[in-house]
């Protein structure tokens, strides 16, 4: 594997990135995932875009797109395989010990790794923690993933892909990297970004190609709900067949089906969309 970083590709041996950088030491980061196909990234100018109000919520500097567009041709170049994780990585660099930034250049990090092919369905569970629908990060994409690790590794101990939130009211959120959808009398219904939950890319692309639908919706409607989906960048539209305890059977339902046929195929015929 080949890594650029700051200005050159390096095997991933030399990719080094100094300790006393401010996304290491204080999770002073924004980034982005990106799906490559056969060395080809989907939808990165909108994720450049949000990553770039990443960066401005964050109140580091913007990243120079040229820059990241050239990083990324060049990381996909070096590590050809039909389906990638595109990783872009832009911290505020080196800093002192401790919240206050330094005045040394961002760090900006640019990796690409093979991607599972995805299940047709998944087992979520959900957490007892939750989403703070007001707090300084909300919304903005960062390297501060502490809660996203811990609530993951008890969905994997219960045998599940994906740990969902509530949000401080008691409100369907989102999940640890994935947006939540359901279907409620034949609608396709998501909380909207007041909620707390980030701003997907492929949630963003579902409400723009299917007529799904932006709702305040109670955490408990992941128990009644006719069918649940999950979006995400690696998942693209994916049914969820369990949540806890409860069974939902055919998974992925002939609503979701839908919805992953036309994401699929308007997906195909633009990787710029």
């Amino acid at each position: 594997m080949r890594i650029w970083v700051n200005g050159e590709l390096r095997e991933a041996e030399q990719a080094e990135v100094n300790v006393l950088d401010h996304g290491l030491t204080v999770g002073d980061g924004v980034f982005e995932t990106v799906k490559a196909l056969d060395g080809r990234a989907f939808a990165l100018r909108r994720h450049l875009d949000r990553l770039e109000r990443s960066a401005a919520g964050l109140g580091l500097p913007a990243p120079k797109r040229e820059t990241v567009e050239l990083a990324c041709a060049e990381a996909l170049a070096a590590n050809p395989m039909p389906l990638g994780r595109l990783r872009i990585t832009y911290t505020g660099g080196i800093a002192p010990l401790g919240s206050d930034r330094g005045d040394a250049e961002p760090t900006l990090v640019v990796a690409v790794s093979p991607a599972p092919v995805r299940a047709g369905a998944a087992a979520v569970v959900t957490v007892p923690w939750t989403r703070n629908e007001r707090g300084a990060l909300t919304g903005l994409k960062t390297t501060s993933y502490g809660e996203n690790v811990v609530a993951l590794a008890r969905a994997h101990a219960q045998g599940a892909s994906e740990a969902i939130f509530a949000n401080t009211k008691g409100e369907l959120c989102e999940g640890t990297g994935s947006n939540v959808f359901v279907v409620v009398g034949g609608k396709v219904l998501t909380p909207p970004l007041a909620s707390g939950c980030l701003a997907g890319i492929t949630r963003e692309l579902v409400l723009e190609w299917t007529g799904a639908e932006e709702a305040e919706l109670p955490y408990e409607v992941l128990r009644t709900a006719d069918e649940v989906f999950l979006t995400g960048t690696l998942r693209d539209v994916q049914g969820v067949s369990r949540v806890d305890d409860r069974e939902i059977a055919g998974a992925p339902g002939p609503v979701t089906a839908g919805v992953a046929e036309v994401f699929a195929r308007r997906a195909a015929e633009d990787l710029e969309p």
